[in-house]
């Protein structure tokens, strides 16, 4: 698939084996707007590596 990426304001279209970085507290979402199978793999850095920082500003899907 292609992922939508919403980054601060700008969208990227990210293809296979693109890549792009996402700076701590950067406000972004991400979608595949295709029939096709997206398949993403994160990599996080540096001294704190939890989920418990996530901040949802909006959310269509119903999660706390």
């Amino acid at each position: 698939g292609l992922a939508t990426l919403h980054l601060d304001g700008n969208e990227h279209i990210l293809e296979a084996n693109d890549s792009i970085y996402i700076k701590v507290g950067a406000i972004h979402s991400l979608a595949n707007n295709t029939d096709d199978a997206l398949h993403l793999i994160e990599v996080q850095s540096g001294s704190y590596l939890g989920e418990d920082d996530i901040e949802r500003l909006e959310d269509a899907y119903g999660r706390c």
